[in-house]
Formats: structure tokens, sequence, C-alpha cells
């Protein structure tokens, strides 16, 4: 039964907390249709005002929010105003089973005078109320500590063309742009003309003018901005500024693994971009681990997503032939990887999270440590100090190495390399856990016995691409590094049905025996497979983090929208 305004009239003076604003308004295409609004802190309630009984009411939460607009109609004579709300709220999909996010609009005529500059005043106030509840909507997850991107956002969104499909444009522009311009988010748009220029810009930016950085692409973008940001003078406040990620390139593991961190129903492709155009646009920023790895020949990178030696570094370098089919192209390297399957000698070491651990089966101590490493090596790790750092950078290229945060191939031709040299003044994180790659590793580390492997994976996010669920409880800083490694003697069938299982994080129940997991802080990977042609040894793939090498999960921190 319909209320009177005389039983309205308390809810709307409770300070705020309901009925922070109460109207009645009509429909934008029908004058007949009436609708009474209701605004609190957390839903925006409508109902149609009709003289029917058993009246329902449509109530959009303000977590689903990301703006709201005052605006005039199309014809010029008419005096009233009037306001849209945005909504990206978790629907039925209409194909398929489960939930995915989809736009709704409401949008409301505001006559109260015939004074057209009243009603507008009116209707701006409606859209200042909505944007406000909204802000202080956002969502959050327990446990994870928050900060939020100056208001209003001055964003520049850096795209890359040929990622992918080559469809990242026209994502952007369907769908993106849109979003941004319904969250009153003011950008700049820069699309990128040839490998490391996102790198070039963000080493010369004035970052001062800037309250985010947004990479609409695949993982091998942000790679080139974390790592220009880091090689800047001012690297300690360059990667603090907030990072964004829209997917649009293949394999798009970061943009899964923050949709992933937002407890939101798995989705993939435009859903997926929706979903993180949707965060982006609510303007959350929280703490993401960065990866510090130090290459044989002593290059110093930043990772975010993973390292992978072996078969995965495989189909990942081999599959760029087919990257005008998009995600497929990993399924069709995986089956073709499959068919001639390899086996990688090399040694393999590592800290643990925890100081006292069970050794795993097949390992030792470190009491006898691999001598000074003869082939190519690289080591990560997470924990870093602050010294001058005079290690020269130079170029690598081939080694069955992929780091997932670029999917570029490092080449060595001037045009193509990767330079990270620096002044020996300038200051940079140092990696406290990890020996130099010419000293054996300490005691506190595991020396893995075997050295025939299959595939080496560390990855410090949840997901390795859209559809590949590797480390179902990661968090975006939990500070570890996530090592995978499978050894030789498993057959085709079973890592065919690990990957398989994968896609739902199931491969840790298939009771592999050849499938060792291990939760590491610091790692080091020499890969000693004589066999591999020059080429191949030249080939270095960067695609997010721990190569031959060092590689330690303590080294910094950035922002991530």
């Amino acid at each position: 039964m319909e209320k009177d305004a005389g039983e309205r009239e308390p809810s709307r003076q409770r300070n705020g907390v309901v009925g922070v604003l109460y109207g009645e308004f009509t429909d934008m295409l029908n004058d007949r249709d009436r609708y009474s609004v209701s605004l609190s802190d957390s839903a925006l309630t409508i109902q149609r005002i009709s003289s029917s009984p058993g009246r329902t009411n449509v109530v959009f939460n303000m977590t689903d929010c990301v703006g709201c607009r005052a605006h005039r109609g199309p014809d010029s004579a008419d005096v009233g105003a009037y306001f849209t709300a945005y909504f990206y709220p978790l629907k039925r999909r209409w194909m398929s089973a489960g939930v995915a996010r989809q736009k709704v609009e409401q949008c409301f005529r505001v006559a109260l005078v015939q004074d057209p500059l009243v009603n507008f005043q009116e209707a701006e106030r409606w859209a200042g109320a909505i944007r406000d509840a909204s802000a202080r909507q956002a969502l959050r997850r327990d446990g994870v500590v928050y900060t939020e991107v100056r208001q209003p956002c001055r964003v520049m969104i850096l795209v890359n063309p040929h990622s992918g499909r080559g469809q990242a444009l026209q994502l952007f522009t369907g769908h993106v742009q849109a979003m941004l311009t319904e969250a009153a988010v003011p950008y700049t748009l820069v699309i990128t003309e040839h490998q490391n220029h996102a790198r070039e810009v963000v080493k010369k930016a004035d970052l001062s003018q800037w309250d985010a950085l947004v990479i609409m692409s695949g993982d091998g973008l942000l790679f080139e901005v974390i790592n220009g940001l880091m090689e800047r003078e001012d690297w300690q406040e360059a990667i603090q500024t907030p990072l964004g990620i829209l997917p649009g390139g293949s394999g798009n593991a970061l943009a899964a693994s923050v949709h992933h961190y937002s407890q939101s129903p798995p989705a993939w492709n435009e859903e997926l971009l929706l979903s993180c155009g949707f965060i982006l646009c609510k303007g959350l920023v929280g703490s993401m681990d960065l990866v510090s790895i130090h290459l044989g020949s002593q290059q110093r990178l930043f990772s975010f997503l993973s390292l992978a030696w072996g078969f995965v570094a495989d189909v990942d370098i081999e599959s760029e032939k087919y990257r005008h089919v998009g995600a497929i192209r990993f399924l069709m390297g995986t089956l073709v990887r499959l068919a001639s399957l390899k086996v990688y000698q090399g040694r393999l070491a590592y800290l643990p999270v925890r100081e006292v651990v069970e050794l795993p089966k097949g390992s030792i101590k470190a009491d006898q440590p691999p001598s000074t490493p003869q082939h190519p090596s690289f080591c990560s790790s997470l924990p870093c100090q602050l010294i001058p750092n005079t290690s020269p950078n130079q170029n690598s290229r081939h080694n069955h190495n992929s780091t997932n945060s670029n999917h570029n191939t490092i080449n060595n031709s001037s045009n193509n390399s990767i330079n990270t040299k620096r002044p020996e003044s300038q200051r940079a994180p140092v990696d406290t856990l990890l020996p130099d790659l010419d000293q054996p590793v300490p005691e506190s580390w595991t020396v893995v016995k075997e050295e025939d492997f299959v595939l080496v994976l560390a990855i410090y996010q949840s997901h390795l691409a859209e559809n590949l669920w590797t480390v179902p409880g990661a968090m975006a800083d939990d500070g570890m590094i996530h090592l995978f490694y499978v050894t030789a003697g498993i057959s085709r069938p079973a890592l065919l049905r690990l990957f398989l299982a994968m896609e739902k994080g199931g491969h840790l129940a298939c009771g592999c025996p050849h499938l060792v997991y291990e939760k590491v802080k610091a790692l080091r990977l020499e890969p000693i497979t004589p066999q591999v042609s020059k080429e191949l040894l030249l080939y270095l793939k960067l695609t997010s983090s721990i190569l031959s090498f060092h590689c330690s999960a303590d080294v910094l921190a950035f922002n991530l929208i």
C-alpha cells in the first residue's frame, strides 16, 4: 500500500543514513509514467507510482554504480532537466549459465517548476548525491587495505593496437570509453607505435600531471611500463603511481587475477573487460607485489606476474604465430608442444617461505651448493633495501625462458633491446635474500635434487591466463612466489590433464607425482641443457618475473587499481 508524504518524511531526515533523498519523477520517454525514487547511502530504490496493488521496488546497490550525470533533454523547448545513473550489476547471462556485470541505465526527468535552471539544479543535486554515494560504496575485500585515486582522476591510457588479435583499440572505443565518460574520468589516450614505446613514454613523462596510468593491452605492455618507471631517477615516487590494467591481449593474466581478487564470478573476453573497466571506474587502489630478477648477464628486471622455463615458455613463445586467433593460441601451442615433449636440464634452488620446512621428496639441503653457473642463469626474490646499484644491465635473448608480464620477445637488436642501466649514483631497491649468482646459495635454501624438468613455473598472481587458475589461494600482495615444477617422466596425457584441471584450479588435486608446488621467497634457476641451439640460447622471453636467474619476492610493491 502506498505511503503518504507524512510517512516518508522521518526517513528523509535521518542524518543521511536512510532516505538521503526522496523525489517523484517521470520517465524520460513517457511523462505519464511516474516513479518515486529514494536514495540512501547503500541503494537507489525505484518504485512506479500507480493505483495498482502489489507494486514492487527495484533496488540498485550503490556498489554497482560508476557515476551519474545531470543533463538537458534533446528538445530545447523542454523546461525539464534529467539525471542518468549508470550501474553495472551482476545479472544472469542471456546465453549461458552464471552471472556477469551488465550495464543498466536509469534516467529520470525533473520538472518541479517551469524554470529550466531550477530544474537543472535539482537534477544536478541528485546526480551529485548519487556520485557521492557511489564513491562511498566501492567494493572492498576483507583484510585488504585500499586507498583512493584522487577525484577527479587524470588518467593516461596506453593502448597497444597490435596486442592479441589486434582489436585493443576497437575494444577501448566500443566498451571502455563510454564507461570512463559515465564515471566522469578525464583521460589522455596514447597509442603505442613500437616495442618499448610505453617504456620510453613513462620514463620521460611528468607524472605530477597524472593520477593514474592505465594499460589496455596484454601483460607485456604493463611490463614495459613498470620497468620504465623503475628506470627513472625518481623511481621511488614513480612506482607509487597507481596503475590499472584493461585486458586487450591474448593471455590477460593480470586482468584475470585482478578480477578474481575482487571476488567476482569468473569472466572471460568482453565480460572480463567490462569487469576490469568497472573496477577502474570505482577507483580503489590496492598494493601488489613486484618481483626482482637478476639474470646471469647482470641484467636486472622487475616483474609482476610469472616466470616460466621449459614447456610453458615454449608454448608461450611458439604460439606467437597463432596470435591472430586470440587466447585459443595457447591451446594450439600446448597441443603442438605435447606432440614433441621435451626434457630440460637445469639446477633449481629456492628459499622456502617457512624457515623450518619438511624437505620435499627428491630434495637435499644446500650443504654442497651448485657450482658457479656455466650457462645463463637467473635469480629472483622479494625483500630489498636501498643501496647504490652498480650492476650493468645488458640485453639477453632466448633460453626457453618466459616471464608472463611481457609477451614481446626481447631481441639483441638495438631497436628492440631492453637496457636498464642506471648511473652509479642512483639508488635502487636491493635484494636482501639473494646471493650473487657466482656465489653458492645459503644453508637455509633447498636445492632440488632432480635436474631433468618438463617445466618450471614461478608465479605471483592467481592466474597464468584468463582461463588458467594456477594459484587459487594467491593474493596480490601475499609476499610469496608460488613455485611449480614438473619433473621428467610425466606422460603426455598426464600433463594435458594437469592443464585442463588448471582451468578450474584443480590441478593440485590431481595427485600427479611429477608435480611439485612450493611457496618460496626467492629462487635460483641455472639451465644446463647443452643441446639447445645457439639461437635458442639467445632467446629470452619476458613474461613476468623469475628467470635464469635469481628472483626475490620482497623487493617492492606497486599500486594497482
